[in-house]
């Protein structure tokens, strides 16, 4: 690999670093942190399409940028330590940040009823989000950051931040503001990775529980938008892609699942990212199918604004580190 990284040697498989960074480490991530959580207001910003997108910023003072932020596929702040560890880093670095509940996640599934679109809205949703925190005392340069498919979501963000100047005139904010991005085990390629998944013993347990997850969410929507949503859909929606073909697909003009996510891919998007990306990914990521890598490294290879840090280990947004990496 590229770039070295050293974990304890229990940790050197995928799927334990992943498992036991959900399981262990979420319950215990504040006791290998110094920095304070810092005092965050509520605010609810306008996304693409008007959407109203539920967020939480906090400014230091002096700060020297800002970093705009969500999470992956499931999940919402309240309980999304990896993202406030991330926030918790960013402030004590003197970045101003602004953490948000994507669409139809927490309690911007509380505001509005629209779905999903991995990034197809979502990365508008973001320079949105940053125009308006510089209305608050936000500074730039912006940051777009995000973990899993909230990688993606902040690719698309990059890329949306570049064309601002024939989408957000009035916005006031400039595509010179926007400094770039960086992303975790971002999702690349949903249909190569999710056909991978599912053929692995232990990935398709990993994918049955992100649709139970996917279906309550859906409920969530539907006790608060009972008139936006189809019971008999979300009965029906008892996988990943069948969360996609029932709930999401019609709604954004796609005719399968398939080209809904060929449409989405962020690894079709990276040749055109001009600003500067960071991507860290780790080769035993259990999530993404590894063919995708040598695709990832001669995309990267052949763009300058791509920094890729890939690592043999580290499983999927894991990077429990050993005492010699620290």
């Amino acid at each position: 690999m590229t770039n070295p990284f050293h974990t304890h040697r229990l940790l050197r498989n995928g799927l334990t670093m992943t498992l036991y960074t959900a399981c262990k480490v979420s319950r215990t991530w504040e006791m290998t942190i110094c920095a304070p959580e810092p005092f965050y207001q509520e605010r609810i910003f306008t996304g693409a399409g008007g959407v109203p997108i539920f967020g939480i910023v906090a400014i230091p003072k002096n700060p020297k940028g800002t970093i705009v932020g969500t999470y992956g596929i499931t999940g919402s702040l309240e309980q999304q330590w990896f993202l406030r560890l991330l926030g918790r880093k960013a402030f004590a670095q003197g970045y101003a940040v602004v953490l948000f509940d994507w669409r139809a996640h927490g309690k911007t599934a509380e505001l509005s009823p629209t779905l999903t679109s991995d990034g197809l809205y979502e990365g508008e949703d973001f320079v949105r989000i940053a125009a308006e925190a510089k209305t608050i005392g936000c500074p730039a340069p912006f940051w777009f950051t995000g973990f899993s498919l909230g990688g993606q979501l902040a690719l698309w963000a990059v890329k949306a931040g570049q064309t601002i100047a024939s989408w957000g005139q009035n916005l006031g904010l400039e595509e010179s503001e926007i400094g770039g991005g960086a992303v975790i085990c971002p999702n690349l390629d949903s249909n190569r990775s999710l056909s991978y998944l599912i053929k692995q013993p232990l990935g398709r347990y990993l994918e049955k529980a992100i649709a139970r997850t996917l279906k309550k969410l859906a409920w969530q929507i539907y006790q608060a938008h009972p008139e936006a949503i189809d019971p008999a859909a979300i009965n029906r929606a008892n996988s990943i892609w069948g969360f996609d073909h029932e709930l999401v697909i019609e709604q954004l003009g796609f005719s399968s699942v398939e080209e809904y996510y060929e449409a989405s891919s962020a690894l079709d998007l990276l040749p055109q990212l001009k600003k500067p990306t960071l991507i860290l990914y780790a080769a035993d990521d259990p999530m993404f199918d590894p063919a995708i890598i040598p695709d990832l490294q001669a995309t990267c290879a052949e763009n300058s604004a791509l920094d890729l840090l890939l690592t043999a280990h580290g499983g999927h947004v894991g990077y429990i580190s050993s005492k010699v990496c620290q």
